[in-house]
């Protein structure tokens, strides 16, 4: 059964586009909802929660939807995070659609802008991976410790056993390919 290299390269394409979609950079919508950027209604519904299932690497994005006429979000250091300090964040945003681009690796902090709110629980530590950590997790090692006092990430999801198990597919599948010939 021999195979052209038209063959060849026409069955590569598609593997090359599924190998793109893996590794291009992702919008989180903070907490997963619309409404989610408020006063916690308890421990277990901190945001915290939710960003410590979730994986951030280098070029996704953060999105917070809220009333710009009642909230605003600041980015904050680790001090004024740990101490509810909003009068000198790194930055601050009032649209009430922010997105916020992680362009590097480590904590981010960020504190509701609303008096009082931040002390009650409305703020958020995001964690990004660094660049050598890749989307295909299922076969990559575990994360090294953080430097920081906040939550731990968590190491895995049922996301990343699907893309380990996508990644295996795709290997098995380029091997039949390349037995072809």
């Amino acid at each position: 059964m021999a195979s052209s290299p038209r063959a060849l390269s026409s069955a590569m394409v598609p593997l090359f586009f599924i190998f793109i979609s893996f590794s291009e950079a992702r919008e989180f919508l903070i907490g997963g909802n619309t409404d989610s950027w408020k006063i916690p209604s308890s421990e277990s519904d901190s945001l915290n929660k939710w960003a410590e299932s979730s994986r951030f690497l280098i070029g996704d994005s953060l999105v917070w939807k809220y009333d710009s006429n009642k909230d605003s979000v600041l980015q904050v250091t680790k001090r004024d995070y740990m101490s509810c300090n909003s009068s000198s964040p790194v930055e601050e945003y009032k649209d009430g659609n922010t997105k916020v681009k992680l362009d590097r690796s480590g904590p981010y902090y960020f504190i509701s802008g609303s008096e009082g709110h931040c002390e009650k629980g409305q703020k958020l530590i995001v964690v990004v991976m660094s660049a050598r950590h890749s989307r295909f997790v299922g076969i990559s090692p575990a994360p090294s410790p953080v430097e920081f006092e906040g939550p731990a990430v968590a190491p895995t999801s049922s996301a990343a056993s699907l893309k380990g198990s996508l990644t295996v597919a795709l290997g098995v599948l380029v091997g039949f390919v390349l037995l072809g010939l």
